[in-house]
Order: C-alpha cells, then sequence, then structure tokens
C-alpha cells in the first residue's frame, strides 16, 4: 500500500506534487500547534509596513481545519491541477505555473479591492485565506476546458463537467464550509482571458 502511495505521488507532475505537499505540510503543521496560522494569514498592513511578503504565499497553503472538507479540497487539488498540468498544460511547465500565479495575484486583488468598498468591506475582511480560492478557480478553469465530460458525485447523480464548479460548492454548503471564498474564483474568468489564458482552449 505504501509503495503504491509513493508511486502515485512521484508520478504527480512538478508543480502540483508541489501544491499538495505545502499544502499539507502547513495545514497538519499548524494542526499540531508547529506552526502559527497568524503568521500565515493575508493582512495587507502588515505586509505593506513590516515587510511580511511571505503572507502573500502563505494564505494560499493553509486550509483551515483538517475536515472532510479539507479531504476533499486535496482531492481536487491532486486531481484537477494534475489534470490540467499533464493534460491541458503539457510540456508547458512554465505556463501553468504563470496561470496559478496571475490566478492568485487576481483573488489576491479581488479581496483587497473588495474590502475597501462600504457595505461589503465586512465581508471580504473575514476572507484572510484564499486556498480554497485558488483550488476552485483550478476546478473551475478545467470544467471550462471539458464541459462535456460525464461525471458521477459520489454515486448519488450524473453531469457533465461544465456543472462541476456548482456541485462542489453546494457540498462544501452542506458540509458547513463557506463558499463565499470559492465564489471568488468565478469572477476571475475574464482577467484570466485578456492575459493569454484561453480557458476554454490554449495557452496563447
Amino acid at each position: 500500500m505504501a509503495q503504491v502511495v509513493e508511486d502515485w505521488y512521484k508520478q504527480m507532475p512538478v508543480i502540483t506534487r508541489s501544491y499538495l505537499t505545502a499544502a499539507v505540510l502547513t495545514t497538519v503543521g499548524c494542526s499540531l500547534e508547529i506552526i502559527s496560522p497568524y503568521n500565515l494569514y493575508l493582512n495587507p498592513k502588515l505586509v505593506v509596513k513590516q515587510y511580511q511578503i511571505w503572507r502573500l504565499i502563505t494564505n494560499f497553503l493553509y486550509f483551515r481545519k483538517m475536515d472532510l472538507d479539507f479531504l476533499f479540497h486535496m482531492f481536487f487539488l491532486a486531481r484537477y491541477c494534475k489534470l490540467l498540468e499533464e493534460n491541458s498544460f503539457r510540456g508547458r511547465t512554465a505556463d501553468f505555473f504563470y496561470m496559478l500565479l496571475f490566478g492568485a495575484t487576481v483573488l489576491t486583488s479581488i479581496v483587497l479591492v473588495g474590502g475597501m468598498i462600504p457595505y461589503v468591506s465586512e465581508s471580504f475582511a473575514k476572507i484572510i485565506f484564499l486556498s480554497n480560492s485558488l483550488t476552485f478557480m483550478m476546478v473551475y478553469v478545467w470544467s471550462k476546458r471539458n464541459p462535456y465530460i460525464h461525471m458521477s458525485f459520489l454515486g448519488l447523480f450524473t453531469f457533465t463537467a461544465a456543472y462541476l464548479p456548482w456541485v462542489l460548492l453546494g457540498f462544501s454548503v452542506l458540509v458547513g464550509a463557506s463558499a463565499w471564498a470559492d465564489l471568488l474564483s468565478l469572477p476571475i474568468e475574464f482577467p484570466l482571458a485578456i492575459t493569454g489564458v484561453d480557458i476554454n482552449g490554449d495557452f496563447f
């Protein structure tokens, strides 16, 4: 069994393997109180005034509680990030890294700008970790590239991949997780497209 897991892990493409490893180690480290989440969350004031630049990265690595929602997000990350890197971005690791980097930048910008808008600033201020959002973005991009693939959710019902983000969004709500952070990744389609990432086709 251990050999099977090791082989599966080694066969992952480099970016998927690196991100999955960093996310699991960070979340486990916080659960064991080896790492403090207070040193990881997104805080614009600390980034600008105290030059804690690492927060722009670490907030994408911590997935909060190690519960059912965490396990599903790890599965989504391992599966759909891997599928994108191996298929849509085969042989173009730099392009795939650019897509993730740009997506992370857009998500961070949405939260920062939203925090300055009256009436909604309080809601955006509560979003201090964007790991779920980035994972959901990869699921969304994969579903847009493969909209006609037939899928099954836990064997309960079937649907096409175009509806996968909405199915997963509904599941997050059912298990008690906040869907607000996941929803942030949906407006990302337009900025990805205008910068060279055609989520319905190829990277150009």
